[in-house]
């Protein structure tokens, strides 16, 4: 599984985060929170769906899979004129991304990002940066659907 690298452009999203850790998931929560609530984001882009972790500075050094970042569900957007109540706002920054294409139910994606972070990443000549990691759910996106893709964005910079 090869990745696209990609110089991507600042990105503007709407959307809500919660904190969580690996052992403490919440990312089915955000998303029942978001999605009755999607159709009030009128300035969106596209029906893409972004899937999104902030992590501290150094995050993936000393991985501990209780330190906890932030997790958004969220629609990109043109501008930030028409946020809905109690919504949020979060800018992508311009930046180097490994863009690879995850085939197959959700519940398989860990192994998506096993391969990225052990096989791919240490072989490749990059490393995490510290910008925002995403997956971007369109329209091939089919959940628990075998035949289901979706692209996740890696923040990389050479090493």
């Amino acid at each position: 599984m090869q990745p696209r690298i990609d110089k991507l452009a600042e990105k503007k999203l709407v959307g809500l985060h919660t904190v969580m850790s690996f052992e403490n998931i919440k990312t089915r929560e955000l998303w029942q929170t978001l999605m009755p609530r999607r159709k009030e984001i009128r300035n969106n882009l596209n029906s893409d769906l972004y899937s999104l972790e902030v992590y501290d500075p150094g995050f993936f050094d000393n991985f501990n899979p209780a330190t906890e970042f932030q997790k958004w569900a969220a629609i990109e957007v043109t501008d930030f004129d028409q946020v809905p109540e109690n919504m949020e706002t979060l800018v992508i920054p311009t930046g180097l991304y490994a863009v690879f294409v995850h085939r197959g139910p959700q519940n398989e994606a860990a192994t998506t990002y096993r391969y990225i972070f052990e096989t791919w990443m240490p072989r490749s000549g990059y490393e995490p940066d510290d910008r925002p990691h995403f997956a971007v759910m369109g329209e091939k996106y089919k959940k628990d659907d075998p035949e289901s893709e979706e692209e996740i964005w890696i923040p990389v910079k050479h090493r």
